[in-house]
């Protein structure tokens, strides 16, 4: 009983220990953000799937390269012998019937072929599953950047979140003080009771604005753990601020730079090749085939191993296959490797025209976030400095309770519209970077 009693206590503190250890918070930075989502989100994931059976498509065309043995078994259920009538050869004697059975019973044989020429049907085919895992590779770089781009960006947005609840509680101290102040006022006469009522009003319908702003960011943590593929239950903590680092990226080096990193553009490249390699295979079929096979085979009426119960024999022929008519097959599939061909030179060049539209739009929205920044930066500074002046001006009677009111609305509207400018440059940068095919080097 006692010893029952010792291994519950043991199982509850192993229990409780484990319970401890999953809720450990989680400290998040962005570069650690980056690394989880490329281990752990399910899409990325996913996609390095493909490498795999692209590396399996490859064996498998080269296996076609190699001989191919086979062994096969046999064994006779049910059959129908012959039976021959022979004349006697005595007058008067009734004719000889005689059964003869041509079937064994068991048979065994192993074939084997090997091809010599295929007029370049298994060199084409193999270049085609290469050239299929060089731009399934491309496709798994694409995915990379998209979510690492897409990682920042849901980061980031955790961090405007809590720029957002840090403005609001701001707002609220601020109203709160100013409401002391005409509370102060108010008693010594210097405020009327209505200067009393707004400053309270202000205060009471700013609350809703922190009670949204700390919803905002709870979901934001959510937006940020689903695309790391983290459990919603694990406790996490977000180091990192909005921060602005000047850069002026040159339109023509970045353009350049796209073209020549976009795994798009590169997948159309191997696209292309893989294209041409099936117009070879369909050209191919106009060429005669050359193979060498063999087979030996041993057969038995009876299931035993006996060596003089078995008998044998074996061949080795050379097989040639010289195509004469097939209803005009291989032209029909020259004709589609062709328009097979057409068509990604047409759906390439598309897409290098859209690449070079996404990155000179890239630019063109980084070039206005940080001219928005720097606007909105000084009017945060202009608008503290206005509500301080304001408040000094009520305290001597210059200004009335409306006044300051506004000028603490236009103070917590500049934070705002500070917050969401440093957020939209930083989201610029990385949508440039994502435009260029770079910027996420630095977590292989």
């Amino acid at each position: 009983m006692q010893k029952g009693k010792i291994l519950l206590i043991f199982i509850v503190l192993v229990s409780l220990t484990q319970m401890s250890f999953s809720q450990e918070r989680l400290t998040l930075t962005l570069e650690k953000s980056v690394r989880i989502a490329l281990t752990q989100n399910p899409y990325h994931l996913a996609t390095e799937e493909r490498v795999d059976a692209a590396y399996s498509r490859l064996r498998e065309a080269a296996s076609g390269f190699l001989p191919s043995l086979n062994a096969q078994g046999q064994h006779t259920l049910d059959e129908k012998s012959m039976e021959l009538e022979f004349p006697s050869f005595i007058p008067g004697e009734p004719p000889q019937r005689v059964e003869i059975d041509f079937t064994r019973d068991y048979q065994f044989s192993m074939s084997l072929s090997l091809p010599i020429f295929t007029g370049g049907r298994l060199t084409s085919g193999f270049k085609q599953a290469k050239y299929n895992l060089e731009s399934t590779k491309e496709a798994v770089r694409q995915s990379k950047y998209v979510t690492v781009f897409n990682t920042k960006r849901a980061f980031y947005g955790h961090l405007l979140a809590k720029e957002f609840v840090s403005v609001a509680e701001e707002a609220v101290r601020v109203a709160e003080e100013n409401l002391e102040n005409v509370k102060n006022m108010y008693e010594v006469g210097m405020a009327s009771k209505m200067d009393l009522l707004r400053s309270e009003v202000r205060l009471t319908n700013m609350q809703p604005e922190v009670i949204a702003a700390k919803n905002n960011l709870r979901i934001s943590e959510l937006n940020l753990k689903t695309m790391l593929g983290m459990d919603f239950s694990q406790s996490v903590e977000i180091e990192g601020a909005l921060s602005y680092e000047a850069l002026e990226p040159d339109l023509e080096e970045c353009i350049t730079t796209a073209l020549a990193q976009r795994p798009e553009v590169r997948q159309f490249d191997f696209q292309r090749k893989m294209a041409g390699e099936s117009l070879k295979f369909s050209r191919a079929g106009y060429l005669p085939t050359l193979a060498v096979s063999g087979s030996y085979s041993f057969w038995a009426d009876k299931l035993n191993f006996r060596k003089d119960n078995w008998s044998s024999f074996y061949t080795v022929n050379l097989v040639l296959n010289i195509p004469i008519f097939n209803g005009f097959k291989e032209s029909a599939q020259i004709a589609q490797s062709k328009a097979m061909i057409r068509e990604i030179e047409l759906n390439q060049k598309a897409l290098q025209d859209a690449v070079e539209f996404e990155v000179r739009q890239a630019v063109l929205m980084l070039k206005e976030a940080k001219e928005t920044l720097l606007s909105q930066e000084k009017n945060t500074e202009q608008a503290q400095e206005s509500l301080r002046i304001t408040q000094l001006n009520y305290s001597e009677g210059m200004a009335t309770t409306l006044d300051v009111i506004s000028a603490e609305a236009a103070y917590s509207q500049a934070q705002v519209n500070y917050s969401q400018a440093l957020y939209n440059y930083v989201v610029a940068v990385a949508e440039l970077d994502r435009a260029m095919g770079v910027g996420y080097e630095d977590y292989d």
